[in-house]
């Protein structure tokens, strides 16, 4: 199918084809030898979906795949043994018969589905008249935490508090300004994440009583006050804790790891 590389395409079931090609010499020929293969596989056999795998090593196929249109799709962890018997990743590409292949929206789909991505999550601070916090017990993991949780694709950081306070206790709050954004490392087999933390405002110990709790992620609603929260959530939580309770109105702080590097005040 193409002079310089020999790709070869076994048409599977329900419309899908695998990729094959010998050794590829230089990016632009193995470039040009996918996409003209990825056109007429996927016409000529009339598929709805074209794919193929890549060892995680293969950086001069992974750029030519993504140059052809084929997007990222995952990782198959140490599947592929080398010739010095070492496991390697092995890396998912494919494309759609409808995907956009040709001008700029085609390259920033491929490259997106190969982009880092970084967990974004949205929580609220809410307290009592005398301080106090509510902080949840999760039903997965050992420490507390503050309402709220991981924003979803599409979603802005404010409107994931929204849903996730109101999944998790019942609640249609109006969140407030932003008083803390961190950068958190790795924790619990998590990757590093940044963390917003929203005022939710002013609450009455009265109020927790009438919170619905969604019976699956939140297993108890308290109000703490600082010093009890440092023994219910991580060293890290309680230094953010520490610095969102000690924030003159109208600041916040940006922090890394819960540690401020710089704050001011919202002119």
């Amino acid at each position: 199918m193409n002079r310089e590389i020999e790709i070869n395409v076994k048409v599977g079931a329900h419309g899908v084809g695998v990729l094959e090609w010998s050794t590829a010499t230089t990016l632009d020929g193995l470039t040009r030898a996918l996409s003209v293969a990825g056109d007429e596989a996927l016409i000529g056999h009339e598929l709805r979906r074209l794919e193929f795998s890549l060892p995680a090593g293969d950086q001069l196929a992974r750029r030519a795949a993504l140059r052809a249109g084929f997007r990222q799709e995952g990782v198959r962890r140490a599947a592929w043994q080398s010739t010095d018997g070492a496991y390697e990743d092995v890396v998912l590409y494919a494309r759609l018969a409808d995907d956009v292949t040709r001008g700029p929206a085609a390259m920033s789909g491929a490259m997106n589905s190969a982009m880092p991505r970084k967990r974004l999550i949205s929580h609220v601070l809410m307290r009592d008249p005398d301080e106090r916090i509510v902080l949840c017990r999760t039903t997965f993991k050992p420490d507390w935490e503050l309402p709220g949780g991981i924003v979803e694709p599409g979603e802005t950081p404010r409107d994931g508090a929204l849903r996730e306070v109101s999944e998790e206790l019942g609640l249609d709050l109006e969140v407030g300004r932003l008083l803390i954004m961190d950068w958190m490392p790795p924790y619990l087999g998590w990757e590093d994440a940044c963390e917003l933390i929203f005022d939710g405002g002013l609450v009455e110990p009265a109020d927790l009583d009438c919170y619905v709790l969604d019976g699956h992620e939140i297993a108890e609603v308290r109000l703490v006050t600082l010093a009890e929260a440092g023994e219910l959530v991580t060293p890290l939580s309680h230094r953010r804790l520490t610095i969102a309770s000690s924030l003159q109105p109208g600041a916040f702080a940006y922090t890394e790891n819960g540690k401020i590097l710089g704050a001011t005040d919202e002119t």
